[in-house]
């Protein structure tokens, strides 16, 4: 997508990308580069708002396999832009924090580095946030089963409690759909079939 704002960037930093983008305005920032071109954005340009800390991976395969995107805002002028910035290092993936520059990038970042294993360097306290301290994988890697690990719970009373040791991934099965018809009290969205899993594959259709 074309954008004034993305070209200032790109000619303002040296190594600065437009990125291809069907909803918003996006630019490739070497990773560098990153910190400098968000504190201008946030002192220069009015984007106020850090919106979303994520990463993508795109593959054992690729190189780099991770990404990070950030997506920002500007309340006062209504715009809104996606950075993004390959990690290095595709075995041990880092990024900065930005947690210096937006203190909401702190539970953002926590919540990437327990997904997909990203870490970002001069985080105040980058510690799990959904699963617990000891769990050994990051749940949204490719190479990640839909189904699950079999993994210990992290205590032995919750163990005992729910007799399993990992609980099957709630998509199974997905993507989640409502229907289109009845009533709008009979429309609660669900999976369109959660009998598949690793071990027993999916259904044909034909």
């Amino acid at each position: 997508m074309e954008s004034a704002l993305v070209e200032e960037i790109t000619k303002k930093f040296d190594g600065a990308t437009p990125r291809e983008s069907i909803d918003h305005p996006a630019v490739n920032i070497p990773v560098d580069l990153l910190l400098s071109v968000v504190e201008w954005l946030r002192d220069e340009k009015s984007f106020d708002l850090l919106m979303d800390v994520t990463a993508i991976d795109w593959s054992e395969d690729a190189s780099p396999r991770f990404t990070g995107i950030y997506h920002l805002a500007s309340t006062t002028k209504h715009e809104y832009i996606r950075l993004a910035s390959n990690c290095e290092d595709d075995v041990e993936p880092e990024l900065p924090t930005l947690s210096k520059l937006f203190p909401a990038a702190n539970w953002h970042e926590r919540e990437t580095y327990d997904m997909l294993g990203i870490r970002y360097k001069g985080h105040p306290d980058l510690r799990r946030i959904l699963m617990w301290d000891d769990y050994p994988y990051h749940p949204l890697r490719k190479e990640f089963p839909l189904a699950g690990i079999d993994t210990d719970l992290p205590a032995a009373d919750v163990a005992e409690a729910t007799g399993a040791k990992v609980i099957p991934a709630p998509m199974m099965g997905g993507p989640f759909h409502a229907p289109q018809t009845g009533a709008m009290s009979k429309r609660e969205p669900r999976a369109a079939d959660q009998s598949w899993n690793e071990a027993k594959p999916k259904p044909s259709t034909n």
